[in-house]
Parts: C-alpha cells; sequence; structure tokens
C-alpha cells in the first residue's frame, strides 16, 4: 500500500513538473494547451492546476474567447513573484579605478526588476562585504549568479586566475552562500559573455561557437559545443591569455592581444586614445588593423585548428569597437595564417553581454529549482 502512495506522489509530482515547465517556457497556455503539451487527460490537467495554484506558483492571466458558448478558456502561466535571480558581474577596470561591480535582479518571467552599477575598490574592502551590500540593494533573491575574470573550480570552490583582490581566497564562495542566504553560482565573466550570444545575439542559431573576448584589460575565449560550454576539469578552459607565444621569449597571447598591447600598438600607430577601446574606435582601416588582426589570427588559428567551430564571435571592448573593419582584417589574417575556415562575425550585443549571461544563467536556475523543488517534494 505504502508503495503504491509512494508511486502515486511520484507521478503527481512528475505532471506538476512537466506543466509547470510549460507554464515557465512559454507560459499562457489554456488547460487544452497544456493536455496537448503533456499528453495528460484533462481530470489530470485540472488537478495539476489546481494545485500549482494554490502553492502560488501559477495563476490565470487572462481568458481566451469561446467560440461555442459556455465560459471562456482561462489562460494560466507562472506566478513572476515565485522566485527571483539576481546577477552580478565583477569588472577589474584597471589599477586606479577599483573594480566596477554590475548588478541586476529579475522575476521568474525574466522581467528586469532592478539594476545598477556599482564603485568598490576590494583592495580595501572584504568582497563578501561588498557583495552583501548589492545583494541587499537589489531586493528579494532566491539565487546569485556571478560573473568575474577568471575560472571557477566547482570540486575545491575556487576562484582561480583573478586579479581582482580577495576573490582568490579559499571558501570565499561558501561563506557567500551562509552570509547571503542563497545559493549563489559563479563563472567566468567571457562564459556568460557567450551564453548572452547564445540566446540574444549572432550565435543564436549557431550548432556551435567560439567567442573570442578581447577587452580593455583581459582576454578570455568561451567555447560552446551545441548550446554546452566547455569549461573544463578545473573551470579553466578558455584561458587563452595564458598560450605561450614563444618558449625563448616567455611571452604570452595576452601580452600581444591583451587591453595593455592594443593601447600600445594604437600609440606606436599614431592614433590617439586613453583606452584600448578608444585606440580602435579613432583608429582608421589599414595598417593598425592589419597588424592587431595577424595578432588575434595567431590565437585564432590554434582554436580554429582543434575545435573548428563553425563560427568565432568576436566580443568585448576592442571586439565591439572594431566592428566590421577588424572583423574583415581578421578573416584576411586566418587566411595568411593557415588554411582553416570557420566564420568569423562581430557580437550584436550592445548591451552589458556578460550581466546579461549572469542573468540568463541565474534565471535558468531558479526555474530549474522550482521545477526540481515539486519532484522532489
Amino acid at each position: 500500500m505504502s508503495r503504491q502512495a509512494g508511486s502515486s506522489k511520484l507521478l503527481r509530482a512528475m505532471n506538476e513538473s512537466a506543466a509547470l515547465a510549460h507554464l515557465i517556457d512559454p507560459g499562457m497556455l489554456t488547460r487544452a494547451d497544456l493536455r496537448r503539451l503533456t499528453a495528460l487527460s484533462t481530470p489530470t490537467i485540472s488537478e495539476v492546476l489546481r494545485r500549482l495554484t494554490e502553492a502560488g506558483l501559477v495563476g490565470v492571466v487572462a481568458h481566451q474567447p469561446r467560440r461555442r458558448p459556455g465560459p471562456n478558456a482561462e489562460i494560466y502561466a507562472a506566478n513572476p513573484d515565485a522566485a527571483y535571480a539576481a546577477a552580478i558581474s565583477v569588472r577589474d577596470v584597471g589599477a586606479g579605478d577599483g573594480p566596477s561591480v554590475a548588478a541586476a535582479a529579475c522575476d521568474l518571467s525574466g522581467e528586469i526588476k532592478a539594476r545598477f552599477e556599482y564603485e568598490a575598490d576590494f583592495r580595501d574592502t572584504d568582497p563578501g562585504d561588498v557583495l552583501a551590500e548589492v545583494v541587499s540593494r537589489l531586493g528579494r533573491v532566491d539565487h546569485v549568479q556571478l560573473g568575474i575574470s577568471g575560472s571557477y573550480d566547482g570540486r575545491t570552490e575556487t576562484i582561480r586566475h583573478t586579479e581582482v583582490p580577495g576573490f582568490g581566497r579559499p571558501k570565499l564562495v561558501p561563506d557567500l552562500i551562509e552570509r547571503l542566504g542563497t545559493t549563489v553560482g559563479v563563472d567566468n565573466d567571457v562564459n556568460l559573455a557567450a551564453i548572452a550570444e547564445r540566446r540574444h545575439g549572432v550565435a543564436r542559431d549557431a550548432d556551435g561557437f567560439a567567442l573570442l573576448w578581447l577587452g580593455d584589460e583581459g582576454l578570455g575565449l568561451a567555447i560552446d559545443i551545441g548550446g554546452t560550454l566547455l569549461r573544463g576539469a578545473r573551470g579553466g578552459a578558455g584561458e587563452i591569455g595564458y598560450m605561450p607565444m614563444s618558449t625563448l621569449d616567455g611571452q604570452d597571447l595576452q601580452d600581444v592581444v591583451g587591453g595593455p598591447a592594443v593601447l600600445a600598438l594604437g600609440h606606436e600607430h599614431g592614433i590617439s586614445g586613453r583606452t584600448p577601446q578608444e585606440v580602435v574606435s579613432n583608429a582608421e582601416p589599414g595598417a593598425f588593423f592589419t597588424e592587431l588582426a595577424d595578432r588575434v589570427a595567431v590565437g585564432l588559428a590554434a582554436v580554429i585548428a582543434v575545435l573548428d567551430p563553425s563560427l568565432v564571435v568576436l566580443a568585448g571592448q576592442v571586439g565591439r569597437a572594431g566592428g566590421h573593419v577588424l572583423r574583415d582584417a581578421v578573416g584576411q589574417a586566418m587566411l595568411r595564417a593557415a588554411p582553416l575556415q570557420s566564420a568569423i562575425e562581430v557580437t550584436s550585443i550592445d548591451d552589458d553581454a556578460v550581466l546579461l549571461g549572469a542573468l540568463d544563467a541565474g534565471l535558468r536556475t531558479v526555474r530549474e529549482s522550482l521545477i526540481s523543488s515539486i519532484r522532489d517534494s
């Protein structure tokens, strides 16, 4: 008897979680829509909707007029206030200016409820204090997605390869979880930019792509394989800046394509600008872009030779500023460098791609958590 009850409870939870998944995305469904999508009977769908409504997870948001006599069909959607996701992007903007924090929060529907930037100098402040203050300003939060320049080793819960003071200390992430009272996800900023590119940018229809981040400071790579990001054993996949250029002079790719190198190259060509982005924006088509593209092609040739992506997206402040001129120059440089073929495009995201990607990742987490909570209840 207990086994039957257990099986019945599990089946009920599976039905409810399946219905909730459809009501979250795409949402705005009638009972008939849910019956078609889930293949459940009319009485079962009615019971599922009753239980989800009583739990505050879904509700009637509109009515669909019927062509035949009778009451209008109720249209259901997930309750947007059922869960909230927060995104925090920590960006090291260089010595002299404290790392800048961008933050946003959205409800279960994805509507952004709060967004702001926060200046903080982590050289004199504990990261936990800053992030707790940021989260408190965002309001209700059920999950925090943190994006940072560096890699996150989930096995040791440690952020590696980061130059932002304080974020590399052991147990920072477990301490944050305890302090904030929420779940916390951590990912590399370029990985999050790739998530945004997959959902909002030029990579929406790509079977897989590589995103090369050419930033004012850092250099990075994200690898999307069929919608799944390749992170590596310790979260370090894509740290292309460490790729050695020569075993003799000790230079790596960051030394020749990173922000400071782009700035210096621009000044060598007589181009004005205080930042790499400004230099690239002020540059005319010609020798500067040719030399910069040749440098980019060195690293890109290795990526394409190993991964053979159908698409490479140039992103980051320098990538966006270079636009189609840099894209075309890199395409020509690739032809000179190696007999490899991949389409090259510039990101189409004008907003903060890292923050958008963190919101997407955080929203997916809270949605999956809600669905799992029903299945496990």
